[in-house]
């Protein structure tokens, strides 16, 4: 895919980006697929999907009590739990706000950990990494933040979200389905957004503006992005998901080259 090579014009030291389509095929791959990347908040929908498998088995609920008085599962996917950005501090009544949470993620892990009895980022491989074949990928440190991974290992994932082998995909349209629709909050970097719609783990597009995806994205366009530079999206109605993965801090380059990168890749696509 001629659309990809636009990350060598990007301000960055080293990129690398993939495309693969909703039957699995990859339809392009540009870059060092196989450096490791730190994912930063990519790492989140790694921790999410083991979350889910963690349901599927049984092991929690996602109506369960988890994290502040009030909260539960479902609300610490879904950043509604009223936990602070980076603190374990309350700052809203569950699921009247959304506020994006890093610690949100950490107090998941710890749970899942503790129903699970398994480390969490062990879990993880043994839920999501090793059956899906992610040998580079780990989640070491916070759930929310701290997975290292390559494009080959993303594109992997970003097939099961398409089709998914792990879980059954009546949970995975649950996870990118919006979760206590119409609540305003901050997307981080590009400010208030109203409605500010997430699924179980997952960054929902719908009328976001502005948005890290492109113009063109299908409003049902769920996926992530990381402030290292990162972001893996997948769009149901183009039938595909991308990867693009850098070694740069998210920052004014990344909201003037994704977009248009985006819109591209969909248009050739098309």
């Amino acid at each position: 895919m001629q659309s990809l090579a636009l990350i060598e014009n990007w301000p960055v030291p080293t990129a690398a980006a993939a495309v693969v389509t909703a039957d699995g095929t990859v339809t392009g791959t540009h870059g060092p697929t196989a450096h490791r990347f730190p994912l930063a908040s990519v790492t989140k929908p790694l921790a999410a999907y083991a979350a889910l498998v963690a349901y599927e088995e049984g092991a929690v609920e996602l109506d369960e009590p988890a994290g502040p008085e009030g909260s539960t599962v479902r609300h610490l996917l879904a950043h509604t739990s009223g936990l602070a950005f980076d603190e374990h501090r309350v700052t809203a009544p569950p699921g009247t706000r959304r506020l994006y949470s890093n610690a949100g993620f950490e107090v998941l892990g710890d749970h899942i950990a503790k129903a699970t009895e398994i480390p969490f980022p062990e879990y993880v491989r043994q839920a999501v990494l090793e059956p899906l074949g992610m040998t580079a990928t780990t989640v070491d440190g916070s759930p929310a933040k701290d997975g290292v991974s390559t494009v080959d290992d993303l594109v992997r994932f970003a097939t099961e979200l398409q089709a998914p082998r792990l879980l059954d995909p009546r949970t995975v349209l649950e996870a990118q389905t919006v979760v206590h629709p119409g609540l305003k909050g901050v997307l981080p970097g590009y400010g208030h957004q109203n409605p500010n719609d997430w699924g179980l783990g997952f960054e929902i597009r719908d009328s976001k503006s502005p948005h890290w995806t492109g113009s063109s994205s299908s409003p049902a366009t769920f996926g992530h992005f990381g402030q290292s530079g990162t972001f893996l999206w997948v769009d149901p109605a183009a039938g595909a998901a991308c990867v693009a993965l850098t070694d740069r801090a998210f920052g004014p380059w990344a909201t003037e080259v994704w977009p248009p990168f985006t819109d591209a890749v969909l248009a050739e696509l098309a």
